[in-house]
């Protein structure tokens, strides 16, 4: 780091040596006056750039790390690059007892959870937009994770990205994540050996028992496996509802002077019977309250099942000490059946009706990435090149039936009845044929140019995505149906950031970068009447956003301040019966984060969320100005732990969740109101024999408030009643 500021001149004069310096030198130990820069792209858990951070070191109290993966730039330390994102370890997964993503996401301010449309996924809302769960990295590769639900035992770190990613991380299969999106970052071989066994008790009668073990070995511990098992069942803490998981990852990696290989597989199978499902609505006034909080309206026959195997490899070899070349390949197979039910309201009294819908679904998807990265200086300007191609395949096989006669029932008493029949049957619900097909491949360039020593560093770049959408007819008599869509489009994702560190400890940021989603096809009719661009083939939307930002270590204590804009465009039919992309929610808003250990004995975690998120440009001037469906204003996070004075091995912890109050709808008439729950924990080491042994205990939501956790997708979810976690886990 320079000792002074940077002067206007200082920088004028390192841009003109970059204009006017064609001589290219590459970086070796043959140049004394060039400081060495290793410029490879980091493996997931693995740091070999040897004069930054450590994207798996943590801020002390190991809860948040210091870095994670930004797609095609690779592991960085978050205070290098003009991005925001927040990173949670396995250690805080460990110690909240999470047991799903959303445990671990409700951490912080800018992320609040729901359920997926009709089924038991979870969905993320980052900066006022959905993350389908489909849409989750790993290892920064889109479609390989189980598409539902996630066991955390598997889980490394859990990386937030706030804000649009569609160069750092290519287009989302499902389209989501305009304001942000997720990476899960897999177990590895650590230096010490890991060998813990877990068993944990949920109520109402969930039980559980859990393995890791890791080790490194072989000349210089060159070689590592990692392999983590989870087993739980039992009735969960809502009325009537059951939940088992069984899950198994095995890491193997190799970490050689020039080359590093990594290969993740894992299993997951998870089954729901009985599962408390969303709440849809129809013709309100008002939005009813929520139900008690271990209520259970859905039918105790209603149930899914969902069994995923994916595994990936990738590698990287250094050809010369300035550049790297890194490849990645991965696969996923997932097959689910749900019977599922949810009611839809008719008036506030809670009211509703029921249908069974019963869906199969398949889905395989191959993935991958390959490119090289260069580090060179021209003059006194270094350079970060990346030049990297991704491709992805993806087939789905779906097929659906159901009841046609509503069941009545009623939120606050509901109403049990047997399996109906079906009414109906579209496609062979034992063997479904292929409804869909999705290609996406894309290039991307950047270039991140250091000027004064690095300090000051501007990262430009592009990347050039081609979407590829078919869709078929259901199948008939177990023959696959007729292609009856095609969508084909090509789009150019742009990013300008700027990342200047003021001083060791602080650093400002600049970016404008952008995300991706399909565009509509214009429908054959709308309200009755023939739409005039009827068939017409929208390009990709582009979600723009600008944000600037101010991030503080120091040390034991990290903190990040940002104030955004996001810009998403959307499309209607408008007076002349012409479908137009003219509509758009704007989402405004700022961001604070905080996490650390401020002093011995006593850590901290939390933050504060504002964002308007504004309807503007709307059809005719309909709900102009109004709040988008499903978005809080303002969100709220304050997490403390705090080891006891004179009790040695005791921490007591607590956490508050506030969210704001959203809509239901584009008028804003069905008002959501606002909540919030209150978390507490302890936990205490001992030894057993000579054997360690870590005791926990966390109660969510104490209270056991019935409340309505989210409005977002312009339905209804319920949260979490009480419910209480004990467990011991013993390290051998």
């Amino acid at each position: 780091m320079p000792s002074t500021a940077p002067t206007l001149r200082a920088l004028v004069g390192a841009i003109l040596v970059v204009l006017l310096s064609p001589t290219v030198h590459a970086t070796d130990d043959a140049n004394p006056q060039q400081t060495p820069r290793d410029n490879s792209t980091t493996l997931s858990g693995i740091q070999v750039e040897a004069n930054v951070a450590a994207p798996t070191a943590a801020y002390a109290g190991d809860q948040v790390a210091r870095g994670g993966r930004f797609g095609v730039l690779g592991n960085q330390d978050a205070m290098n690059v003009p991005f925001a994102s927040t990173s949670y370890t396995d250690t805080l997964i460990r110690n909240q007892q999470a047991r799903t993503l959303g445990d671990v996401v409700s951490n912080d301010a800018a992320v609040r959870t729901g359920f997926g449309f009709g089924n038991f996924s979870q969905t993320f809302t980052i900066r006022g937009f959905q993350l389908y769960s489909d849409d989750i990295a790993f290892d920064g590769l889109y479609g390989l994770l189980p598409r539902q639900l996630l066991a955390p035992e598997l889980v490394s770190r859990v990386e937030v990205f706030k804000g649009s990613s569609a160069f750092l991380n290519g287009i989302s299969p499902g389209g989501s994540g305009i304001g942000g999106s997720i990476n899960i970052a897999p177990k590895r071989a650590e230096a010490q050996p890991i060998a813990r066994v877990g068993l944990d008790w949920g109520s109402d009668s969930q039980v559980g028992a859990s393995v890791d073990l890791g080790r490194r070995f072989g000349a210089g511990d060159a070689f590592g496996v990692r392999v983590n098992a989870v087993h739980r069942d039992g009735n969960t803490g809502i009325d009537g509802e059951q939940r088992r998981v069984t899950a198994a990852s095995v890491a193997f990696d190799y970490r050689g002077d020039e080359l590093r290989v990594t290969t993740d597989l894992g299993y997951q199978k998870q089954v729901i019977t009985g599962g408390r499902a969303v709440v849809y609505a129809s013709g309100l006034t008002a939005v009813p309250r929520a139900p008690s909080a271990r209520t259970n309206y859905a039918q105790p026959w209603s149930n899914s099942s969902l069994e995923d195997t994916f595994g990936v490899v990738r590698a990287e070899y250094d050809f010369a000490p300035w550049i790297t070349g890194y490849v990645a390949a991965g696969a996923h197979h997932g097959n689910e059946f749900g019977d599922y039910v949810s009611p839809t309201l008719l008036d506030r009294a809670g009211n509703a009706t029921e249908t069974r819908f019963t869906v199969p679904y398949i889905a395989d998807t191959a993935t991958g990435e390959a490119g090289v990265n260069m580090h060179f200086d021209t003059g006194e300007v270094s350079h970060r090149v990346n030049v990297g191609f991704s491709a992805l395949t993806f087939r789905k096989k779906a097929a659906y039936a159901g009841s046609l006669d509503p069941i009545q029932t009623n939120l606050y008493a509901p109403t049990y009845v047997p399996v109906p029949a079906f009414a109906y049957n579209v496609g062979p619900i034992s063997d479904p044929g292929i409804t869909g097909r999705t290609q996406l491949r894309s290039v991307a360039v950047s270039d991140t140019l250091g000027f004064l020593d690095d300090s000051l560093e501007l990262t430009l770049g592009a990347r050039r995505q081609k979407l590829h959408v078919l869709g078929y007819n259901y199948a008939v008599n177990g023959v696959d149906g007729a292609k009856n869509a095609e969508y084909e489009q090509y789009a150019t994702s742009p990013v300008i950031g700027l990342n200047y560190r003021i001083a060791e400890q602080w650093s400002v940021y600049a970016n404008h970068i952008e995300a991706l989603t399909q565009g509509d096809q214009a429908p054959e009719t709308f309200n009755n009447r023939p739409v005039t661009n009827a068939g017409q083939v929208f390009a990709p939307y582009k979600a723009k956003q600008n944000e600037v930002g101010v991030k503080w270590d120091a040390g034991t204590v990290g903190s990040s301040l940002a104030l955004f804009q996001i810009k998403q465009p959307s499309a209607y039919v408008d007076t002349s019966n012409t479908y137009v992309v003219d509509g758009e929610q704007r989402n405004r808003g700022v961001e604070w984060n905080v996490f650390g250990q401020p002093t011995a004995g006593i850590r901290v975690l939390g933050g504060l969320s504002y964002i308007r998120p504004e309807l503007v440009k709307t059809q005719g001037g309909t709900n102009e100005g109004n709040d988008a469906i499903g978005v809080p204003r303002f969100q709220a996070n304050a997490g403390v732990e705090w080891d006891l004075p004179n009790v040695p091995d005791v921490t007591l912890s607590a956490r508050a969740v506030h969210t704001g109050k959203q809509y239901l709808d584009a008028a804003n008439t069905l008002k959501v109101p606002a909540w919030t729950t209150y978390d507490l924990g302890a936990r205490t080491t001992t030894h057993l024999e000579g054997v360690p042994v870590t005791f926990r205990l966390t109660v969510q939501n104490v209270a056991n408030k019935g409340y309505w956790a989210s409005a977002n997708g312009g339905y209804l979810t319920q949260g979490t009643p009480r419910t209480f976690y004990v467990s011991a886990s013993f390290d051998l």
